[in-house]
């Protein structure tokens, strides 16, 4: 069983900085793309940024220049540094990795949620 647990999210001042961290564990032939998307309370889900394993990345217009995606593969993680926080920023995060969990099947799996909370 493939399980994704992200951690490091919190409350922290506009302007400051956070960084979440995301681990894969389980059984896993291979690791595809991941990345963390967010929601906010009465939007939906939206895409912050990927990285294949390949290391090339991919960002949300709204958090470019701020944010940074990178991933260790021999860890199984996946980190996203985020400075210039600002409230708009508020959201649960939520890590996402493309896996291949047996030798037939690739699968979407989702963490658990880690709240961020940007105060004024």
């Amino acid at each position: 069983q493939v399980r994704l647990v992200e951690s490091g999210g919190g409350l922290v001042q506009s302007g400051g900085s956070l960084r979440l961290s995301c681990v894969a564990s389980g059984t896993m032939f291979a690791i595809y793309t991941m990345g963390w998307y967010r929601q906010a309370p009465g939007k939906q889900r939206e895409l912050v940024a990927t990285i294949p394993s390949d290391g090339t990345t991919n960002y949300a217009d709204s958090v470019k220049g701020r944010f940074t995606i990178s991933r260790d593969n021999a860890k199984k993680m996946v980190y996203l540094q985020m400075d210039s926080l600002k409230p708009e920023d508020t959201a649960v995060y939520y890590c996402n990795g493309l896996i291949r969990d047996t030798a037939m099947q690739v699968m979407t799996y989702w963490g658990q949620g880690t709240q961020v909370t940007v105060s004024s």
